[in-house]
C-alpha cells in the first residue's frame, strides 16, 4: 500500500470510476489526476503514484531466499497490481499466486481501468489469482510457498478490517509459518515500523527478523518486515 493526498496540487477533485458493495463492505475505484486510487469503506488503501515499496516487498523476499530453483511466491493483496507486475517481470519466480478477497478489484484488473498495469502479468502462465480472504487462506490451504509477501493492510498496527488483526498475532504467524517451506521468507509491508511486530515474529519462532525502510517524501518511512522460517 502507499500513501496519497487528496489535495495534491493541480489534481482537482477525485472522480469516482466505479463503486461496489462487496463481501467486506464498499470498495471504490477513483481517478485523481493521473492517479488511480482504491478506497475501502472510506479508508484509502493505495494508488498508482509510485510502487517503490510494493517492488521492494517482492525483491526483499527474493533476496532473502536461498538459491533454491523456481521459488513459489504468494502475494497477499492484488491492489493496483504493482507487486504482481514486478514479480512477473522477474524470471526467477517459478510460480506467482495472488490472493485477493475483493471481486471488484480482480474485475478492475481483468477488464477495467487497472488492466493497463497488470494485463501482461495476468497473461503470464506462472501467475494465478485466488479470490478469497487471505487470513482464511493461510489458515486452511494445503499449499506451501517459498515466500509470502503480504500487503493487505497499512501495517500490523493499522489494519483495514478488524478481522485482519489475527494475521499478525502469534496464531496467525503460526499459520504463515505452516504454509512456508523450510527456509521460506515472510515479508510484510507496513506504513510505519513496528518494533512490537518484530518481537512477535521472534517469539513465533522466525529467524533473521529485520526491517527494511523505503524513503518517502514526508513523514515516517514505509517499511517491509522480513523474517525467515527455520529449516
Amino acid at each position: 500500500m502507499t500513501t496519497a493526498y487528496d489535495s495534491a496540487p493541480g489534481y482537482g477533485s477525485p472522480v469516482v470510476l466505479d463503486r461496489r458493495e462487496g463481501p467486506y463492505g464498499e470498495v471504490v475505484l477513483r481517478r485523481h489526476g493521473e492517479l488511480l486510487q482504491i478506497i475501502a469503506n472510506g479508508c484509502f488503501l493505495m494508488d498508482t503514484s509510485d510502487g517503490r515499496s510494493e517492488r521492494l516487498l517482492i525483491d526483499a523476499a527474493r533476496d532473502a531466499l536461498d538459491s533454491r530453483p523456481a521459488p513459489h511466491v504468494l502475494i497477499g493483496g492484488l491492489g493496483v497490481g504493482f507487486s504482481l507486475a514486478h514479480a512477473a517481470a522477474d524470471p526467477r519466480w517459478g510460480r506467482i499466486t495472488v490472493v485477493e478477497r475483493e471481486p471488484a478489484i480482480v474485475e478492475w484488473h481483468r477488464s477495467g481501468p487497472l488492466s493497463a498495469l497488470s494485463a501482461s502479468a495476468l497473461a503470464d502462465p506462472r501467475a494465478a489469482i485466488v479470490e478469497t480472504d487471505l487470513v482464511a487462506f493461510v489458515n486452511e490451504t494445503c499449499a506451501t510457498f517459498d515466500a509470502l509477501c503480504l500487503d493487505i493492510d497499512n501495517g500490523p498496527d493499522w489494519t483495514v478490517t478488524e478481522g485482519n488483526d489475527s494475521l499478525y498475532s502469534p496464531a496467525g504467524l503460526a499459520s504463515c509459518a505452516r504454509v512456508l517451506r523450510p527456509g521460506g521468507v515472510l515479508a510484510v509491508w507496513s506504513a510505519q515500523p513496528s518494533p512490537e511486530f518484530e518481537r512477535t515474529l521472534w517469539n513465533a519462532g522466525f529467524q533473521q527478523v529485520r526491517t527494511e525502510e523505503i524513503p518517502v517524501a514526508r513523514g515516517v518511512p514505509d517499511v517491509v518486515h522480513l523474517a525467515v522460517r527455520p529449516g
